[in-house]
């Protein structure tokens, strides 16, 4: 924190001053704090003004001031926080693990523990086979959700607990529309997660998108593993403690899920992509990675990321309030192109998080910074010129620094000529107009007397799936017609065809549009 600002300021203006001193700031807020809390404060010099920095050091202790109040920032104001809310942070900052207290009293559903055997014996790892032929007991220890006694604790409730977990799943034919179908399930972790899993699956959607080299992928309408992690993540890291089932809105354009709770302490929707995992219930989380549900759900919440990126669509939407945290995953067509593009990638490409959104990005604007990018990759400026750097090496080759600014310490990237070809139709800023296009396929024509799809691709910079749209149309207009004995490859060439503007058609086009110029000079108020 630092004093000597204007808030009401923007800019380097901001930089006032201060004639605090030092150790009375400090004084004042050691009086002022219960616990007593002892900060450092500095004088520093910028912009030829005195200010003093003030620096917090991280604590596991809930500070309030001489009345008992403990306010915390909520967007720009400050307001009392609530006693719930102050017992759920100190027990987080702590590692208090409410899945590991023990939960007297609940029964363990048979069907669940069927499924979990089932799961360790098709996995792939020999020592968790052997955890499958145990007894019940001894399965549930294992699994670290019940005690040295086999009591249950409450991540066994959860996991396979005939009432461990509750979720409300509805699907709407449109966004707003009213619910087709509603299921309230209530019952083991284990077993509702399958049920939500098949309700999505039942209704899911795909767009075939062929490949140049004739591979036909079936894009999702939601990608399947972002599913996973958007309904694991609400499953598992869920509040408990906190009333209210797992809400799961679907329609053909949008999947919601709304789990109760806030996120983490110290976990934000600005920070959520790198911060570390921190999941709040520990003992629920080890026993579904021991089954191998974490690995499918729980590979982080850039995964999600990664998967809606890779289909052509946006990135997750993520909210969170002290209530909920909300996940929305847009669905609906999606860019065929992006998602062309991104299949023929390296898997090690594919597979990175930085490198998705930085290809998204530059769908938009025609370059990047290190500097603009960081926010968006929610890391430092030099890990985001480093994520950049490598995209532009030869290895990688997505992205390129441009000419100008080669030399500069966070230069700006662009895509490479090869990309801009394939996104061609995606980028605002390399599409070309009909009637441009025409024009210069006409011209070229008028000069050399054929076309190719090669010279097309040159002409326009893109990939041969476009040119070959720019050819048909030109042929079904018939102002271009097939002249070559090849009628299929790239040898085919293309001539005048009947409909080809002679030199009278141009002159009576020009002529036409100095006539429509004399008639507007006419016209009052033009």
């Amino acid at each position: 924190m630092i004093f000597g600002l204007d808030d009401d300021v923007a800019g380097p203006d901001s930089f006032v001053g201060t004639t605090l001193d030092a150790t009375e700031v400090k004084k004042y807020i050691h009086d002022n704090s219960r616990p007593r809390l002892l900060v450092d404060v500095d004088d520093a010099l910028h912009r030829q003004h005195r200010v003093l920095v003030v620096t917090v050091h991280a604590d596991h202790d809930i500070y309030s001031d001489t009345k008992g109040r403990a306010p915390h920032r909520i967007g720009t104001d400050c307001v009392g926080m609530e006693p719930v809310t102050q017992q759920r942070l100190r027990e987080e900052r702590r590692g208090f693990d409410p899945s590991g207290v023990p939960a007297p009293g609940h029964e363990v559903d048979s069907a669940a523990l069927l499924r979990a055997r089932q799961r360790l014996s098709a996995s792939l790892r020999p020592e968790r086979n052997a955890l499958a032929k145990l007894s019940d007991s001894d399965l549930l220890r294992a699994l670290g959700v019940a005690d040295a006694a086999g009591q249950l604790l409450d991540a066994g409730r959860r996991l396979v607990g005939t009432e461990g977990t509750n979720v409300v799943y509805q699907y709407r034919e449109s966004p707003g529309g009213e619910p087709r179908a509603v299921e309230r399930l209530v019952g083991p972790l284990l077993t509702v997660y399958d049920r939500v899993l098949e309700l999505i699956s039942l209704r899911r959607q795909s767009t075939p998108v062929t490949l140049p080299d004739g591979q036909q992928l079936q894009i999702e309408d939601f990608p399947e593993l972002a599913v996973r992690e958007a309904i694991g993540n609400a499953l598992i890291h869920r509040d408990f403690r906190m009333d209210g089932p797992v809400v799961i809105e679907h329609s053909p354009s949008v999947l919601v899920v709304v789990s109760p709770g806030p996120l983490v302490a110290g976990v934000t929707v600005d920070n959520i992509l790198t911060h570390p995992s921190k999941p709040r219930n520990r003992a629920l989380t080890a026993a579904v990675r021991t089954l191998e549900l974490a690995e499918e759900v729980g590979r982080g919440v850039d995964r999600m990321y990664r998967e809606m990126i890779r289909s052509g669509r946006p990135t997750p939407t993520i909210d969170a309030t002290f209530e909920q945290v909300r996940v929305a995953l847009v669905g609906g067509a999606p860019d065929v192109h992006i998602a062309r593009y991104v299949a023929q990638l390296e898997p090690s490409v594919r597979d990175d998080t930085d490198a998705m959104l930085v290809l998204l990005r530059l769908c938009t604007t025609r370059t990047v910074t290190a500097t603009a990018i960081a926010p968006l990759l929610q890391k430092s400026v030099a890990e985001a010129e480093a994520s950049l750097r490598h995209l532009a090496s030869e290895r990688v080759g997505m992205i390129e620094p441009t000419r100008q600014t080669i030399r500069a310490a966070h230069p700006n990237y662009r895509f490479r000529e090869t990309a801009v070809k394939q996104l061609a139709s995606v980028l605002p800023y390399a599409r070309h107009t009909s009637d441009e296009i025409d024009r210069r396929v006409m011209a070229h024509v008028r000069e050399y007397s054929r076309i190719t799809n090669a010279t097309v691709r040159n002409l326009f910079n893109v990939g041969t799936p476009r040119a070959n749209q720019i050819l048909v149309s030109l042929v079904e207009r018939e102002i271009l017609t097939k002249t070559s004995k090849a009628q299929r490859g790239p040898s085919v060439e293309y001539g005048p065809g009947p409909k080809f503007p002679t030199s009278s058609d141009r002159r009576r086009q020009k002529s036409r549009a100095k006539d429509d110029g004399d008639d507007q000079e006419t016209l009052p108020g033009i």
